[in-house]
């Protein structure tokens, strides 16, 4: 009778774990062993009344079945889960792969970026996957990124030169004397812009020399004897130019958003 109150208990206990809520491996871990020594405890006690036996024995089957189920329910839905998961860590990889030869930086890298987030976000693989698959993705994207950067060194070297050319040629431009004959000094100062346009592009944070440039060019343009619309109209020319030949998106788009407003504004005079 006192070994058939005790197996009841046991048989209440391992019920009471299989009600409780477990989200995780680590969790159910800790429950398998948790019902393992409950199971141990069981058949550890001794003898109950007979007419008691099958009824306890059936009881005790079914409560660990009960958890026996949950339990490979839950793994199963993890295999799912994780073959899920391959998947679509095989697609970023594929992706990875297939970008990682591209020459259009500009394009490409963005994606590259997003692809990297994109796969933090993705939970577990099977392990036996898990390794491998991760090799692949990291050698893709540190393939693609030593590309990048190795090209950016490459345009960095050469911008640097560039601006130490232009910082030089600058002094050159203060030191020009026009002669006052007004066809020559203007093919002079053409000639000294088309060959700061051929110096090429430097550094952003070494753009400030471009502003410097154009200082000078105004001092030599106000010395030529020409109107003053001709005077603006080179000024301009060779501003816009320079900031073509620079990339300098941000002061473009900000001179077209000026021009634009300046000729709308035209217009509503005209009609007015």
């Amino acid at each position: 009778e006192e070994n058939l109150t005790r197996k009841n208990e046991v048989i209440a206990k391992i019920s009471e774990v299989s009600n409780e809520e477990v989200s995780s491996h680590s969790q159910w871990q800790k429950q398998i062993k948790r019902i393992d020594a409950l199971r141990e405890e069981f058949f550890a006690i001794g003898k109950v009344p007979i007419e008691k036996r099958d009824e306890t024995w059936e009881t005790f089957k079914n409560v660990t079945k009960e958890f026996n189920a949950q339990k490979n329910n839950f793994y199963k839905n993890i295999k799912v889960e994780q073959q899920e998961n391959l998947n679509k860590k095989q697609a970023l990889l594929d992706k990875a792969t297939e970008l990682k030869e591209s020459e259009d930086f500009g394009k490409v890298t963005p994606i590259m970026k997003q692809i990297q987030e994109e796969w933090k976000t993705i939970g577990h693989v099977p392990r036996k996957v898990s390794d491998e698959i991760w090799k692949q993705f990291k050698e893709a994207c540190n393939h693609y990124f030593d590309r990048l950067h190795k090209k950016r060194d490459e345009e960095n070297s050469v911008e640097i030169e560039a601006y130490n050319k232009k910082k030089d040629y600058l002094e050159t431009l203060k030191n020009i004397e026009l002669s006052g004959e007004h066809k020559a000094d203007l093919e002079l100062i053409k000639s000294h812009i088309e060959t700061w346009k051929s110096l090429g592009r430097v550094p952003y944070n070494k753009r400030h020399i471009e502003a410097k440039y154009n200082k000078v060019l105004d001092f030599l343009f106000d010395k030529l004897s020409m109107s003053k619309r001709e005077s603006e109209s080179m000024r301009y020319n060779s501003r816009i130019t320079n900031l073509v030949e620079t990339d300098d998106v941000k002061k473009l788009n900000s001179e077209r958003i000026f021009l634009t407003r300046k000729i709308d504004e035209i217009k509503s005079d005209r009609k007015s």
